[in-house]
């Protein structure tokens, strides 16, 4: 499967993009800056210059399915939360629909479809998230949004828990990545939102129960 993956040179980026190599999958990481492309094709991937502000339909066009996990980082304002976050991410979708790219998994965040629950700026980054959620899902693609509680750097342990609504707990970066690469051809998860997080049951198995 040709897959792109935007936000390819982030932490989450950079495993999936490793995860679809490893499976022998073809990975077309989507970067902003030529300067971020040796890394990334030193692991098996073929770098796609493009900016999730613009036009994106070179970087689409011919893919089996796209992948959003692209972020505007803790650093930025709620500007730029808004135009990569949610407009970034639209563009994305909007582009793959056109480009009959049909298949689309975004990586979202615990919360997003409850953004009431924080506020100040975190509630802004879950409003945000959970608008390019909503647009997926009434995009008629087929989409997966997967929504992990608080990323951690852990060695991936293969178990998880998902469902579609859990209260709280952590995840490895690594695991998310697995269960994003593993959900791109898992039917039971087309269609499907769901939290996740660290758990007892193998990936495979837990997105069979969604």
């Amino acid at each position: 499967m040709k897959v792109l993956v935007a936000g390819a040179n982030g932490h989450t980026g950079r495993l999936i993009v490793k995860n679809l190599i490893e499976r022998g999958h073809d990975a077309y990481a989507m970067i902003r800056k030529a300067e971020q492309a040796p890394d990334l094709e030193k692991i098996g991937a073929t770098t796609v210059l493009a900016d999730l502000e613009k036009d994106v339909t070179s970087a689409v066009k011919g893919m089996d399915a796209a992948v959003f996990a692209a972020g505007s980082g803790s650093k930025t304002g709620p500007e730029k939360t808004k135009d990569v976050d949610r407009d970034g991410a639209i563009n994305l979708m909007d582009s793959a629909k056109v480009n009959n790219v049909n298949r689309f998994v975004i990586l979202s965040s615990f919360y997003a479809d409850k953004p009431d629950i924080a506020s100040g700026g975190m509630g802004h980054y879950l409003q945000m998230k959970g608008e390019a959620d909503q647009h997926l899902q009434d995009s008629g693609l087929n989409f997966t949004v997967v929504r992990p509680g608080g990323l951690t750097h852990d060695k991936a342990t293969g178990k998880v828990t998902v469902a579609e609504d859990i209260e709280s707990g952590s995840i490895s970066r690594a695991d998310v990545a697995d269960v994003i690469v593993t959900s791109l051809d898992e039917k039971n998860t087309f269609g499907k939102s769901f939290d996740l997080v660290n758990g007892e049951v193998a990936i495979e198995q837990a997105l069979k129960t969604i």
